[in-house]
């Protein structure tokens, strides 16, 4: 990381609020918004919610709505490698500067407003002003965890997506999957259209809700061709990668097609080019610079359910390079991955306490993990560059935790929206 990003103090400030965690309730985002002439009421809203995929919608609707001419702001976490690729507007992150100035304004929201925010209530505070400092016309809103009580959910969304519901962050949101989509259910609004994606069941759905919007499920979609690195859907070339992210796609689709309802007018053929330009880093990614390093961040069972499926599918065999957080459900992650029959194993821990322990992982992982080493990050991240020299034509995928990806992508000086 250069060391201008170190000399930044109120991102610095920032991410000293880590200590926070995380904080059930709006109103600290609602106080800060106010104080700051409530920048949300400047552009229409889509909040983007789901256990799994609700990233990968957002970053179909971003590049397709800008594609069709439009100024579009788009909000996501957790970030990669640094704190700028939360806020992407007409095409990719803001930069250093834009966000040091930012975080200046919503530091002085606070102290106006007498509340000490979270990290990610600062976070979303920034990049809702920033939409309203570039004049976006439409910003995308990925929901961070839930939906009650997640910071996104002060705003008034004109649409709302749930892109899933599966067993994730159990301890906040419930333990089954009707109290979790209770939560993440939240952020739809009365009238206005709830766009559910295609594995979502509307008569599942509906005694869920606490208000009554219109369901827009979407339609299934179907790939003529599904490869490693890429699909093709209609002739189109879909560049994120696997059977599920054509799922994703068929919810990004039904979501445009809400949106020209709306008066959004979107052409099909910019709508294309712009699905065909989607980029989306460490999701089923090739790292940049590398010729057989590949990235996911699947963190919880379904997700590592549907990179194992796609390898299997596309009879791809690789070394598989594996670390976590400590809170996830890693023997439901490992149980998924093992079906690959990964040429290889070798576990990553990095400095910071999330990260877990040596034992969870050779426990979950079972026989596979007795001779697989235990690396740190920067042996990691050499036996990346090894690999990629010795094996350029062997898949090596490192997953399990986007942190983890990002701590490797910062000691291999990769950049990934370069």
């Amino acid at each position: 990381m250069p060391e201008s990003w170190e000399s930044q103090p109120n991102l610095q400030r920032l991410r000293s609020r880590a200590r926070l965690g995380i904080k059930k309730g709006l109103d600290n985002t609602r106080a800060l918004l106010e104080a700051l002439g409530s920048p949300q009421l400047s552009f229409p809203s889509v909040l983007i919610a789901g256990t799994n995929g609700k990233g990968s919608v957002g970053a179909f609707l971003a590049h397709a709505l800008k594609a069709s001419g439009r100024t579009v702001g788009w909000t996501t976490s957790p970030h990669l490698v640094n704190e700028t690729e939360r806020i992407w507007i007409d095409g990719g992150p803001i930069g250093i500067g834009a966000l040091e100035l930012l975080l200046g304004e919503a530091f002085d929201a606070e102290q106006r407003a007498g509340v000490e925010a979270t990290y990610f209530e600062l976070m979303i505070t920034a990049a809702l002003l920033a939409f309203r400092m570039t004049g976006v016309e439409v910003a995308f809103l990925e929901v961070g965890l839930g939906g009650r009580w997640d910071s996104t959910n002060a705003v008034d969304p004109i649409l709302t997506v749930l892109t899933s519901v599966g067993l994730d962050h159990q301890q906040y949101l419930g333990t089954t999957r009707e109290a979790i989509a209770r939560e993440k259910l939240c952020t739809a609004r009365e009238g206005q259209p709830l766009v559910l994606g295609p594995g979502l069941d509307p008569e599942w759905i509906h005694p869920l809700l606490e208000c009554e919007p219109t369901l827009h499920p979407a339609k299934p979609l179907e790939a003529e061709t599904v490869l490693w690195d890429h699909s093709l859907v209609e002739g189109h070339r879909v560049p994120l990668a696997g059977a599920h992210q054509i799922v994703n796609l068929a919810t990004a689709l039904e979501a445009i097609e809400r949106l020209r309802h709306i008066g959004f007018p979107i052409f099909p053929e910019r709508l294309w080019s712009g699905v065909e330009a989607t980029r989306w880093p460490g999701r089923l990614w090739k790292v940049p610079g590398f010729a057989s390093i590949w990235m996911d961040g699947a963190h919880n069972p379904d997700g590592a359910r549907a990179l194992a499926s796609h390898a299997l599918r596309c009879g791809v065999w690789p070394h598989v390079l594996f670390g976590a957080m400590g809170d996830k459900d890693i023997a439901g992650v490992a149980a998924e991955l093992l079906r690959m029959e990964p040429r290889s194993l070798a576990f990553v821990r990095g400095t910071e306490a999330r990260y877990a322990a040596p034992g969870a992982l050779r426990s979950a992982f079972g026989p596979k993990a007795a001779e697989a080493p235990m690396l740190d990050i920067k042996a990691a991240a050499q036996r990346i560059r090894d690999h990629d020299a010795a094996h350029p034509e062997e898949a090596l995928l490192v997953t399990g935790s986007l942190y983890l990806l990002g701590d490797l992508l910062r000691e291999l000086k990769t950049d990934p929206w370069s």
